[in-house]
């Protein structure tokens, strides 16, 4: 891929239309001066002072801020968060995004926001250093209502999408946004619009998902499979040529170090090798910003390896941004492409 190919792929993102369904969060960085460390007169432990915070959204909203990085014309997330104070504190980060629709977000007090709360350590000429996490999630079903409402939006969105991401982060079936009668949807959907993009990410992994696009890792891949835990690339390339073929979809696997692939349901395979590292890197993020890209490159009409040169080269820059997650825009992007000087 050139520069001339990487611009005619590019130049189409500010016309799509991209949904997100799934988990958003909200990603609350606690940022700590050590300097200002204190003992309490209560409790005689110590005490890390806050001297700044910053929020964006995060797990859906991750893919989501790659989308916006990357100039997407409409983007709409579909999901809820609660009638909370970190519910109104997302809301607004989403709303402060460019090109970002909210008529299909719900916010609601049957459910409470999904927060990563993150401590971090930043000393002068130090990469930052993130202390035990806090966290607040759901942890009963996603009450029937709610999960009405995000299928009539899914149904609602599909009709004039360009692509479909499907981004399940919760770590208890059933009690986030792609539940089981979410899913049968997306599977009635997908059958009446073959020809509409849905790419699908779980970190409970993909088993009964329906037929649509793939994306996971290798271990994800083996446990999907039954397959031994540790492939080589050449077990990974035959086991994701099948699982294309048998889901009449791309598959796409991340493999760390190295690199990216993808399967064709017509038996093409493409493996694109990681990018040199260029220093210390945090690689929160990296697979959503994989994710994000993939269905941008795909829904503006690249190829299978197009979409996987544009997904590495993402990657690669995202885990090069340490003390957040990051995010690539187009520019960036570019810079790496052979013959592609910024304009």
């Amino acid at each position: 891929m050139n520069r001339q190919r990487f611009d005619a792929i590019t130049t189409a993102y500010p016309r799509l239309r991209i949904a997100i369904v799934g988990d958003f969060c909200l990603d609350r960085y606690l940022e700590i001066d050590p300097a200002r460390q204190e003992t309490s007169l209560e409790t005689g432990l110590p005490v890390h002072n806050v001297v700044n915070v910053r929020s964006q959204p995060g797990a859906a909203g991750t893919i989501l801020n790659n989308l916006v990085a990357l100039g997407i014309g409409e983007i709409f997330p579909v999901g809820f968060a609660g009638a909370d104070g970190e519910g109104f504190e997302l809301r607004r980060a989403l709303q402060a995004k460019a090109g970002v629709k909210l008529d299909h977000f719900l916010q609601t007090a049957e459910r409470r926001t999904f927060t990563y709360c993150k401590p971090l350590v930043l000393e002068p000429g130090q990469p930052p250093v993130e202390l035990n996490r806090l966290d607040s999630k759901n942890w009963t079903p996603t009450p029937s209502g709610v999960q009405d409402q995000l299928i009539r939006s899914v149904r609602d969105l599909a009709e004039n999408a360009n692509a479909i991401i499907l981004m399940d982060q919760v770590d208890v079936a059933e009690t986030g946004v792609v539940t089981t009668a979410l899913l049968k949807a997306i599977a009635d959907i997908a059958a009446k619009r073959p020809d509409l993009l849905v790419i699908a990410d779980s970190r409970r992994g993909l088993k009964g998902y329906p037929s649509v696009t793939f994306k996971m890792n290798a271990a994800e891949l083996s446990a999907l499979t039954g397959a031994a835990d540790k492939l080589t690339l050449e077990e990974i390339e035959l086991l994701s040529a099948s699982l294309a073929r048998r889901q009449d979809r791309h598959v796409f696997v991340t493999l760390a170090e190295r690199g990216l692939l993808g399967a064709s349901q017509r038996g093409q395979v493409e493996h694109v090798p990681a990018l040199p590292l260029r220093g210390p890197i945090d690689i929160v993020g990296a697979g959503d910003s994989v994710t994000a890209n993939l269905a941008c490159a795909l829904a503006a009409g690249a190829s299978l390896r197009e979409s996987l040169t544009i997904a590495a080269i993402a990657s690669s820059i995202v885990i090069h941004q340490l003390g957040t997650t990051g995010v690539a825009t187009v520019g960036e992007i570019r810079d790496f492409v052979p013959g592609a000087a910024r304009a």
